[in-house]
């Protein structure tokens, strides 16, 4: 059970990931979460670097769709500006959003990622849909009120994959 919580990969950042890679591993489009995965939950648009990895990822020809919880204004003023496609409210873990965005873009499961900073949400939602998971490590150190109960879980998830050697990465 424990396992639907490990995620395919680690990243730093999401600027570490190469869409030219992706590219190469036949990827053809990124379900990515929005608050502490691109962003500070309280910035309200994309930084300059930001704005450059998305210009490199459609470039490569990859979709990218934002899968938020976040409510639909947080998420429209965000999206909009980048002219990403964009789901609100999603209510992740659940798999509804995830299919409703992979049927979007018009790809199959195994041509999509998915990106985002939580085990609970991000990770176990994309793996219940059978997708490539990637966690980065949260943009801010600050964190509303039911993202710190899911962060007091995720460590305690956490420790118990690192003392059975599941993790590849450093803290």
């Amino acid at each position: 059970m424990l396992k639907k919580f490990l995620p395919n990969e680690h990243v730093k950042s999401v600027l570490e990931i190469s869409p030219s890679k992706l590219k190469e591993l036949g990827i053809k489009g990124v379900i990515t979460d929005l608050d502490n995965t691109l962003v500070e939950w309280d910035r309200p648009s994309a930084t300059p670097e930001l704005v450059e990895w998305f210009k490199d990822i459609k470039e490569q020809g990859i979709t990218v769709t934002i899968v938020s919880n976040n409510q639909e204004k947080r998420v429209k003023d965000f999206a909009d500006p980048l002219g990403i496609p964009f789901i609100y409210e999603a209510k992740k873990p659940m798999i509804r959003a995830f299919n409703r965005a992979i049927k979007e873009m018009k790809l199959k499961k195994d041509e999509v990622v998915v990106i985002g900073d939580q085990l609970l949400t991000d990770v176990l939602g994309g793996n219940r849909c059978g997708l490539h998971t990637i966690l980065v490590v949260p943009v801010a150190q600050t964190d509303g009120f039911f993202t710190k109960f899911n962060r007091f879980v995720e460590r305690r998830i956490l420790t118990w994959m690192k003392r059975r050697g599941m993790l590849y990465w450093e803290d």
